[in-house]
């Protein structure tokens, strides 16, 4: 078979992984720019993709390559105290390190510059993740409400309450507020971590928000 090939980059407000959220659509109102490759940028390769409403995208995770098969994980919401098989999870520590990601397709817009560009919400990715593939999410087909979640589902956590003080808010872009409120409450730390007098920091839309966490109250710190 022949090698994948990249077909679009996706830009986000995540330069790190540190504070992409754990799944896609758990925050709907981040924001991600889909720019394909020279190749691809063909507005005919989207013909009838408005009729859609949630698109799946296929993608690499970075960094995680590994020559030797693992066959067990410690998924961080078990604490990283139990293993589960690798392909019982999303661990990006895979034999093929592809990641898979549902997304609210929002719009398409054209430049003579980057051609057709995709506009999602909802997304998990660090930004100039390379994308392999986009497919068209079906209802009918992907929709399984009454599926079991397993361990994922039972280890679910309660939003933090966020004090982000109006002073440092006011350092952020207004248009991406409602965003980053939104992945703070998700508690970007390692779930192994609760140590209420470390400062931790996410990088996001070109500042580092530094906070603290304490009593299931995230306090953000500096905008820096």
């Amino acid at each position: 078979m022949d090698r994948l090939k990249v077909i679009a980059h996706i830009h986000t407000d995540f330069p790190e992984k540190f504070g992409v959220p754990r799944q896609s659509g758990i925050v709907k109102s981040l924001i991600g720019r889909i720019v394909f490759e020279p190749e691809f940028r063909s507005a005919d390769a989207l013909k009838g993709i408005e009729e859609f409403d949630y698109l799946w995208l296929l993608w690499e995770f970075e960094g995680v390559a590994s020559d030797k098969f693992v066959a067990t994980v410690r998924p961080p919401r078990l604490g990283g105290n139990e293993t589960r098989g690798v392909f019982a999870t999303r661990s990006p520590f895979r034999p093929n390190p592809i990641g898979l990601s549902s997304v609210k397709l929002e719009r398409v817009e054209f430049s003579d510059r980057e051609g057709p560009v995709i506009y999602v919400s909802g997304v998990d990715m660090r930004d100039n993740t390379p994308i392999f593939d986009i497919k068209p999410y079906l209802s009918y087909a992907d929709a399984h409400p009454e599926a079991s979640d397993g361990f994922a589902g039972d280890h679910l956590e309660e939003a933090l309450t966020v004090d982000f003080p109006d002073e440092l808010l006011a350092m952020i872009p207004a248009d991406k507020h409602e965003a980053l409120t939104e992945v703070l409450s998700q508690d970007p730390r390692p779930h192994y971590q609760n140590d209420p007098e470390r400062v931790y920091g996410v990088s996001f839309a070109g500042r580092n928000i530094k906070f603290v966490v304490r009593d299931n109250v995230l306090t953000v710190t500096a905008v820096e």
